[in-house]
């Protein structure tokens, strides 16, 4: 949702098509999802419905490899990680359009797509989803993705100037070897601790969602992929090399990979989901964004506005499309327009894209703007400091 638009992540001159193509896909993935699974839609869109949920996926991924790909460039040329900047760019890049959201969920109950909201200060803390029960608290709970994102984009930085401060950076493989095994091990002892002993009583599928779907702890796989596949390319040149002449055949194989994820997860509560479904779902999604970033691929070379338009809106989109599907089928229904209809379908892609350009326009344009001042005035401060 929030990784940095693949304009602004450079590889000499040339922008990286690839990795707008896949912000595209995730988005979409994540609204078929919600679409599907909270609002009346028509039948045909199910089959693609039922993997949305690995969209969000896509996104940590993503973000787990531009991210620290952006991180292990200062660190591969010597340089410190500048966290005031680093968080500069994040703060203006996600708190202003997603403070406006949040503002417009609490001052506005009719946009409520479902029961209620979880208390203010897990929003203003990205804490939500933690402990978050989609039963009682099921308005915005999306947002829960973006706590994810925030925990991490604060550890990361930090993790990472420990180890730069005791010269123990190659070490970092081993911390994310033993993060994949904890997280497979946690995630197992609470299918049989928390989830498993309440699944005949009211309510277990809520629970599911409470003890492995939302928590950061479970969802780390996704971006912990990314982080690898950055590392690799920043730090083993030669390997890099030779995995991206091969381009397209890595994202044949993601395709492979996530296709045998999704017959492995097509009970989405289930066992095999939870243990074994989420690191198949991000290695897939990962062996996709090598593919996408090596210039061998179709994906790399192959340049869309649509796309890239998309991507600069996939953003805005997350935040707003539940509560504008939700208004837009409550108004238009009026009109004698079935729910469930493709029209309505599309009329709900129609308004989500419109207000997602609405608050790309507003509110993300002029603090990005506002973004580039700062940092442009710290530089050149910076720079008179040290002459």
């Amino acid at each position: 949702m929030t990784e940095p638009n693949a304009t602004e992540h450079l590889q000499t001159n040339n922008k990286l098509f690839g990795l707008d193509h896949l912000r595209s896909l995730a988005i979409i993935l994540v609204f078929m999802y919600h679409f599907g699974r909270m609002f009346p839609h028509p039948e045909w869109t199910n089959t693609i419905s039922e993997f949305g949920w690995t969209g969000v996926d896509l996104f940590f991924v993503l973000s787990g490899y531009l991210i620290a790909s952006q991180l292990f460039a200062n660190i591969g040329k010597g340089k410190k990680i500048v966290l005031k900047e680093f968080f500069i760019k994040r703060f203006f890049r996600i708190i202003p359009a997603y403070l406006v959201v949040v503002a417009l969920y609490f001052f506005f109950q009719s946009i409520h797509e479902r029961e209620a909201l979880a208390p203010l200060w897990k929003y203003l803390t990205f804490t939500q989803n933690l402990g978050l029960d989609s039963h009682t608290q099921g308005t915005f709970s999306h947002a829960w993705s973006l706590c994810v994102e925030e925990q991490f984009y604060l550890m990361l930085p930090l993790t990472l100037v420990v180890l730069v401060y005791f010269n123990a950076i190659k070490r970092g493989f081993v911390i994310l070897i033993s993060l994949f095994v904890v997280g497979f091990l946690l995630k197992l002892y609470l299918w049989y601790s928390m989830v498993l002993p309440f699944a005949d009583q009211p309510g277990s599928g809520a629970n599911w969602f409470k003890w492995i779907y939302y928590p950061t702890y479970c969802r780390l796989d996704g971006l912990l992929v990314g982080i690898s596949i950055a590392a690799i390319f920043q730090f083993k040149s030669t390997a890099r090399e030779r995995i991206q002449q091969y381009g397209n055949h890595f994202i044949l194989l993601s395709l492979f990979v996530l296709t045998g994820a999704y017959f492995l997860s097509i009970n989405m509560g289930s066992f095999n989901t939870t243990v074994y479904g989420f690191p198949m779902v991000a290695i897939g999604y990962g062996l996709m964004v090598v593919g996408a970033v090596s210039p061998t691929s179709f994906l790399y070379k192959f340049d869309s506005k649509i796309t890239a338009k998309i991507a600069v809106l996939s953003y805005g989109i997350y935040l707003i499309h539940k509560f504008v599907i939700h208004l837009t089928q409550e108004q238009f229904s009026k009109m004698n327009i079935d729910s469930d209809s493709n029209l309505m379908f599309l009329i709900c892609i129609l308004t989500t894209v419109l207000a997602a350009i609405l608050l790309n326009r507003i509110i993300e344009r002029p603090f990005l703007t506002l973004r580039d001042k700062v940092l442009i005035k710290r530089i050149s401060k910076t720079q008179n400091e040290d002459s």
